[in-house]
């Protein structure tokens, strides 16, 4: 009897995960229903990832967006125990640190259904950020956490989940597992340098955390730093929706290449063509380390400890000198990218053999 697996999927992270391990369920014979919270919902966020992927159609739409994080968790709880009670699936498989996530682990959990984490012992160590919450909560209801790198499995035996009934594997992680399989085909399409005329070696940015989003003197530090070094040379910045409005209702003037948000085949060609990141994403961070570029992360702290200690990311806040320093000081040096930090491209494999084999 085929292993029944509930997928609970609702942000743009989330669905380039799943298209790693979802390629694996149905190559290993796992019967996986997918279920789209809507967190993510409109055509450049969500659907242009299920198309260009291959992802499965979700099974269940659930359609629930645009909500305070209480509200939104609430509503989205309340589905999926439904849909839950319906399909009684075995696993219930959740990724990340998203609302989408918490949500899913807290259904599973309250009718005894056995969760699976992907993304599990992430730390930032900043109760402020709702993924912190959010992926803390998630862990500590999980029997299976499925851990990106060694600083993971460190902070989960750490906090004393040695004690606790799951189990714990270091298997890599599923973003790098999604940028060795998806690079070709990203290359065959076309070049989004030349839809949107870039010409010049760019800096690539992306702005979209609510910590600074939502405090206008961190949005408006950090977009000041963004012209700066597009004065210099390019900048350029697929405009998350949010992000938009922000600057539009508190007339923050912006002054780079601004791109609306791409799919993932044309942040894999930016993220290839471009001289360095600058991004207050947590996926990001990963992916400039896959594609050998230098990371300023726009964020107090980081998950992602490794890419700092290994001098390839540093840590510039919201302070606009230090982030301009920073990426010119970055892109200037050498630095070493060989270390082996995300495992070796097979983790989506590893999670479905240990699913299968652990029943």
């Amino acid at each position: 009897m085929a292993l029944k697996i509930v997928t609970i999927i609702g942000a743009r992270p989330q669905f380039v995960k799943a298209a790693t391990v979802s390629r694996a369920c149905k190559k290993n014979g796992i019967n996986e229903i997918l279920v789209h919270t809507g967190q993510h919902f409109d055509a450049n966020m969500s659907e242009v990832f299920f198309r260009e992927m291959e992802i499965p159609e979700p099974h269940y739409h659930l359609e629930i967006s645009g909500l305070q994080h209480g509200a939104m968790t609430g509503r989205m709880l309340e589905k999926i125990e439904t849909v839950l009670l319906k399909e009684k699936p075995e696993v219930v498989l959740v990724y990340g640190d998203t609302n989408s996530t918490l949500a899913g682990a807290l259904a599973a959990a309250k009718l005894h259904i056995p969760i699976a984490h992907v993304e599990a012992g992430l730390r930032s160590f900043d109760m402020n950020m709702p993924e912190e919450v959010n992926r803390i909560l998630t862990d500590r209801v999980s029997r299976y956490l499925f851990c990106p790198t060694t600083t993971a499995i460190h902070n989960l035996q750490h906090e004393g989940y040695a004690h606790f009934p799951c189990r714990m594997d270091h298997v890599g992680d599923v973003m790098y597992d999604a940028a060795r399989y998806y690079l070709e085909k990203a290359r065959t399409q076309p070049s989004i340098l030349h839809l949107a005329g870039i010409t010049k070696p760019f800096f690539l940015a992306t702005l979209h955390r609510a910590e600074n989003t939502n405090q206008i003197d961190r949005l408006a530090s950090i977009v000041a730093a963004l012209n700066e070094l597009h004065e210099a040379g390019t900048v350029v910045l697929p405009l998350h929706p949010r992000t938009r409005q922000y600057l539009a209702q508190n007339n923050i003037p912006l002054r780079v290449k601004t791109l609306e948000p791409v799919g993932y085949f044309h942040m894999l060609q930016l993220l290839e063509t471009c001289v360095a990141v600058l991004t207050d994403s947590g996926g990001l961070q990963k992916e400039a380390y896959f594609f050998q570029k230098p990371c300023v992360t726009l964020r107090d702290q980081t998950e992602w400890v490794e890419l700092i200690d290994a001098g390839v990311n540093q840590l510039a806040g919201a302070d606009k000198n230090k982030i301009v320093a920073t990426a010119k000081e970055l892109v200037r040096k050498p630095l070493d990218f060989t270390k082996p930090l995300y495992g070796d491209g097979n983790a989506a494999e590893k999670i479905v053999s240990i699913l299968n084999h652990h029943r």
